[in-house]
């Protein structure tokens, strides 16, 4: 028995929420499918299976109660009540998930409605993350290390001047260690800490909830309305459900030189900034200022928020590099919830496919700024090159 378990439904990054909130407006009958890829070919063993799936069966027991739907209310209004209602009847239903096990190897795919299943992303890879550990018998630092270290970043972040977010729940050590982390974290008058990505303990600490849309947005829109609308047409259903909130738009789902050719002035007015998550960081700032200032915008009155693998020393090359030129903010994830003397898991879980109305699955592709970080169909990733002019 491992008592590895979630224990609220709002344990999972926001923006899981804020996509799935669109999803029931826009695409309620999308039907997807879901794919665990072990990136750092970690071993598992024996037994993990059926752990995860005595992980994943008690999550349908998790309900949003009242005090969470009144947080959600009051710190979230672009969120409308009629979603709330809904999210306060919506429980997991564990059948979506099929769990294999050969060997050391974990298989782990998630099929079904695109509003139901949107939501298992984030707490699978938390629940496989802090298994891996229990079951290796793997010993972490002690909470006091774990909450000096989190400390020290913060000092160190806010001697530097810039603002950063806890983007760290799917690879997080446990919920005990992002516990710990958002503790320090918060403990801290002269902080330039501004809130997580994590619902849950935004509201058990005060903070914002921070997030608005992932590369499954991108994926989803090039399967439905292919590769050459992908990026237009999701950011314009973005604004169409948000109006103007949430206006951070994430670049690399099909590198970042095709997307800037995509968002327009329109877009590049309407949206308050973008998201860094793959590839060169200061080659990408160059890119962003040169973008805004072509549309006559000042880059100082937008913003970039980078994500990409950060720790102190990226994010202060980036902050002497940005500095005077574009507005920055970071959001910092495994290196604040995964930094325990241990090495992190190098997991992720993507979405592989949309069913078509004739019942065919489309593949779908993600092209990001690294081409390590490709992932999908060979021959769909070589049609999406080919549609898009994307040269290696």
């Amino acid at each position: 028995m491992h008592d590895v378990r979630l224990n609220s439904i709002l344990d999972n990054d926001f923006y899981k929420i804020t996509m799935q909130n669109a999803v029931v407006k826009l695409f309620p009958s999308s039907i997807v499918k879901y794919e665990f890829i072990n990136r750092g070919k970690h071993q598992f063993p024996e037994g993990f299976d059926a752990a995860l799936r005595e992980a994943v069966n008690k999550m349908a027991e998790l309900k949003l109660t009242r005090d969470e739907k009144k947080f959600m209310a009051r710190t979230c209004p672009y969120i409308d009540l009629p979603y709330l209602d809904f999210l306060e009847g919506y429980h997991y239903d564990p059948s979506e998930v099929k769990i294999h096990q050969e060997g050391s190897e974990l298989s782990v795919t998630v099929e079904g409605l695109w509003y139901r299943t949107i939501l298992w992303e984030v707490p699978l890879l938390a629940l496989i993350s802090e298994l891996h550990y229990e079951m290796n018998h793997m010993e972490r630092d002690s909470n006091e290390v774990v909450m000096s270290k989190t400390l020290e970043k913060a000092d160190a972040l806010a001697k530097l001047g810039v603002n950063f977010a806890e983007f760290g729940t799917r690879r997080r050590h446990s919920h005990k260690v992002q516990n710990l982390v958002m503790e320090a974290l918060t403990q801290k008058k002269e902080s330039t800490f501004i809130g997580t990505s994590n619902v849950h303990f935004a509201m058990k600490y005060g903070v914002k909830p921070i997030g608005t849309h992932a590369h499954e947005w991108f994926m989803f829109h090039a399967a439905e309305y292919g590769f050459k609308m992908a990026n237009e047409l999701a950011l314009e259903h973005w604004v169409d459900v948000y109006r103007g909130d949430l206006g951070v738009a994430l670049s690399d789902t099909y590198t970042t030189d095709v997307f800037f050719r995509q968002f327009d002035k329109k877009f590049a007015k309407l949206f308050d900034g973008v998201r860094h998550d793959s590839g060169d960081a200061l080659e990408f700032a160059d890119k962003t200022i040169a973008h805004y200032q072509r549309h006559g915008i000042n880059p100082l009155f937008k913003y970039i928020i980078f994500s990409d693998a950060l720790n102190l020393e990226k994010v202060e090359e980036i902050t002497n590099y940005c500095r005077g030129k574009i507005g920055i903010s970071f959001g910092i994830g495994t290196n604040l919830t995964n930094d325990v003397g241990l090495k992190p898991m190098n997991i992720v879980m993507k979405l592989i496919g949309v069913q078509a109305q004739n019942k065919e699955w489309i593949p779908t592709v993600k092209l990001s700024d690294e081409h390590g970080k490709y992932t999908g169909d060979p021959k769909m990733i070589e049609l999406a090159k080919e549609f898009l002019a994307i040269k290696d």
